[in-house]
Formats: C-alpha cells, sequence, structure tokens
C-alpha cells in the first residue's frame, strides 16, 4: 500500500528529533534521555486498527523481547487522528496494551508533530537509532507482512545488529508498507 508523509523524512545520519510523549502507562517519554544511554532506540509508528500492524505486532513485541536485554530501547507511537478512527483513541490505546502486554512504552502523539518531524507516513514504520540518537535504518520490519515463518528478510533485526556491532547497515532503507497515517485536516 502506497503511502505519502506530510513532511521530509529524516535524513540518514542525522540526528532524530526529540520527543515528550505520553505513555499509556502514566509515564511521560523524552526521546533525549535515551541519548548514549540505550545502545540503540527503535521507534516504530503504529496504531490500534491497522491490518499490516496488526499482522506484525506479535512480531514487534517479540522483537523488543530480544533486544532489550542487549540495551535497545523501543518506542511505539500512535499518530492517528481519532474523529474518524475512534479506535485509534488513548483510551483504546490502553485497552490494546492490556490485551498484548506491550513490553515497550505505546506513545500518544495527538497532535502528529513527532510523525511530521520524522517524516512518517503509514504504520508500521519503523525508524532505528544509534546511541548517538542519529537515523541508521528506516523501513519495514521483514519482507512478508502476512506470513512471518515466510519471512526471508528480518530487516530490522538485520539494522539492530550492525548497529549493536558499531557496523555499517548494509541495507539502511527498505520501502514501508502499511497504511497511511490518518492525518487531522
Amino acid at each position: 500500500m502506497a503511502f505519502q508523509s506530510k513532511t521530509q523524512l529524516l535524513e540518514f545520519g542525522a540526528a532524530a528529533p526529540d520527543f515528550n510523549l505520553p505513555g499509556v502507562d502514566g509515564k511521560t517519554y523524552r526521546l533525549w534521555d535515551y541519548k548514549n544511554k540505550a545502545k540503540a532506540v527503535v521507534i516504530i509508528f503504529a496504531c490500534n486498527h491497522c491490518p499490516y500492524v496488526l499482522a506484525y505486532e506479535d512480531r514487534m513485541i517479540q522483537i523488543s523481547k530480544d533486544y532489550v536485554e542487549k540495551g535497545v530501547q523501543f518506542f511505539v507511537i500512535n499518530a492517528n487522528e481519532t474523529k474518524n478512527y475512534p479506535e485509534d483513541s488513548f483510551e483504546k490505546m490502553k485497552e490494546r496494551t492490556k490485551i498484548k502486554k506491550f513490553p515497550y512504552p505505546y506513545l500518544r502523539d495527538e497532535d502528529q508533530k513527532v510523525a511530521e518531524s520524522f517524516g512518517a507516513g503509514c504504520t508500521p514504520e519503523v525508524f532505528l537509532l544509534d546511541s548517538a540518537l542519529k537515523l541508521q535504518y528506516h523501513g519495514r520490519i521483514d519482507d512478508n507482512w502476512q506470513e512471518p515463518a515466510q519471512a526471508k528478510q528480518h530487516y530490522l533485526r538485520e539494522a539492530l545488529n550492525a548497529v549493536l556491532e558499531k557496523k555499517p547497515v548494509s541495507r539502511p532503507e527498505t520501502h514501508p508498507i502499511g497504511c497511511s497515517i490518518k492525518w487531522s485536516s
């Protein structure tokens, strides 16, 4: 599914814009609090209703669990407007978190400024940052959104391994696939 971002995509090697967003756990998370504290930071723009996100959800959970002990911080951010998509409301995000027991902070980007600042256009869309919070990988999780067992390329895992080994990411960009972010008018 094609997508269109409202703004220019964050450039590779550029420092990610800071954010300060509320999580469903009642805490507020600031990205730059993790600079040089986390070995890498994964930001995934997602939501509650997109079939692509729902298909990837268990993989997102597993990747987070596999890498958290290696010093990787994960954030999942929902920027969808909720007037036309009430299933993406903050309350529904809390409900989804309880059902799926997300091991990562699920954050709300109500004014959509964080999604705009990253140049995000769809869900799920991955941005992998190194410890200095510079973009090292952008794209999708793997090459098979419908059948996890059939995935041959595990783009996010491969990029994470490279960043953790302080090596260049061999494929720093893949085309994200998913539902478009639902922008406010």
